[in-house]
């Protein structure tokens, strides 16, 4: 039976050939290490958030009025319930985690350089869709958290003179967080920014395949390249097979994800739902200590430091556009970030200052 369903895909599709092509054929550098796997692992892990959201949406009311209570149903009344909510808030923050650690192992390794800038540049587009996804999902449970970390997170625009006010009442449908910004964060949740994502995605996984995985800058396969003058295609001749080779690979990092995960959800169950994220929200009670999630902490603690909210708010704007167009002016052609002194200390300095601002953001 399994040789004529093969038999029948092979005449329609070419089976046989687009196994080759794509698996057991497409090469992968020699020495490619774990953190190639990084890119995977992301992918994995949003395809979980999907899944994990989709079994959500069953129990969900999108409305000020039950959105606290349907939650409190899917923890305590809806079976698994529990376990998918926890696998979706313990999965968001680990999904920022590693797409975080994915795009600094690739600035680490050089692999923005020419010809993969567009790569590079739908790579930090897609993490900036992440933590909007992670900021919008955030308001949903309707919690005391939920509620004030968003009030905070949303009024940061009203630095911008002018047209500061009207983004943030555009954000919040309204002067404060309200049922109407519920509303516009669940449609840009579950509608907008999953086909926004696929499409980067797309497109990224395109540059990937059509060009080819880079080599690691370090040992034989980041000696002697030959330089970029027109298209081809780094077929890694002498390297390994994608398959079976590089996916044994990816699937052991993968299953590493998921057992860090179900770690959290066994042994640490309120590392990301503390008290306040089963407190419902009251607009008219103002929380202690509200903060934003840690991904935000660096750049929360930085507007904090920074006397002038505008000149702080700009300057990160202008960091964000140096890190993504990085590539365009990076031109050189040593790939090897070990062999220049200066941009292995920015990086490590960057590093250093982005965990120094979220401990700091953290405990202050």
């Amino acid at each position: 039976m399994s040789g004529k369903i093969r038999n029948w895909l092979e005449i329609r599709i070419g089976l046989a050939d687009l196994i080759k092509t794509q698996l057991t054929g497409y090469m992968v550098p020699g020495n490619i290490n774990i953190f190639y796997t990084l890119g995977f692992v992301a992918l994995a892990a949003f395809i979980s958030q999907i899944i994990t959201g989709f079994f959500l949406l069953i129990y969900y009311v999108p409305h000020s009025d039950h959105a606290f209570r349907s939650v409190q149903d899917i923890m305590n009344k809806a079976p698994y319930g529990w376990l998918f909510r926890q696998m979706h808030a313990a999965g968001s923050n680990l999904m920022a985690a590693i797409v975080i650690l994915h795009l600094s192992s690739v600035f680490f390794m050089g692999s923005y350089k020419k010809p993969r800038e567009m790569t590079w540049v739908a790579g930090l587009l897609m993490l900036l869709i992440t933590f909007t996804f992670c900021l919008s999902g955030y308001l949903l449970p309707w919690s005391q958290l939920s509620y004030w970390a968003t009030t905070i997170v949303t009024a940061i625009p009203t630095a911008f003179p002018y047209v500061g006010e009207f983004i943030t009442r555009m954000l919040r449908g309204g002067e404060a967080v309200s049922g109407t910004t519920l509303n516009r964060f669940f449609a840009l949740h579950v509608t907008f920014l999953p086909l926004l994502l696929l499409a980067f995605l797309a497109i990224h996984l395109f540059l990937i395949r059509r060009i080819g995985i880079s080599s690691p800058p370090f040992g034989k396969s980041g000696e002697g390249r030959q330089p970029w003058t027109e298209y081809r295609h780094e077929s890694h001749t002498g390297g390994y097979s994608f398959y079976p080779f590089f996916v044994q690979k990816e699937m052991l990092m993968t299953a590493a994800y998921f057992a860090v995960m179900f770690f959290i959800i066994s042994f640490l169950p309120a590392l990301f739902l503390p008290e306040d994220a089963n407190t419902p929200a009251d607009p008219l009670k103002t929380p202690a200590h509200i903060k934003p999630e840690w991904y935000f902490l660096a750049p929360y603690q930085m507007l904090k430091v920074i006397p002038n909210k505008l000149l702080g708010i700009s300057m990160q704007i202008i960091l964000v556009m140096l890190l993504i167009l990085w590539p365009f002016f990076d031109t050189k052609k040593e790939d090897n970030i070990l062999k220049r002194p200066l941009l292995l200390a920015l990086f490590i300095l960057s590093v250093i200052a982005w965990a120094a601002l979220t401990i700091w953001g953290r405990y202050s």
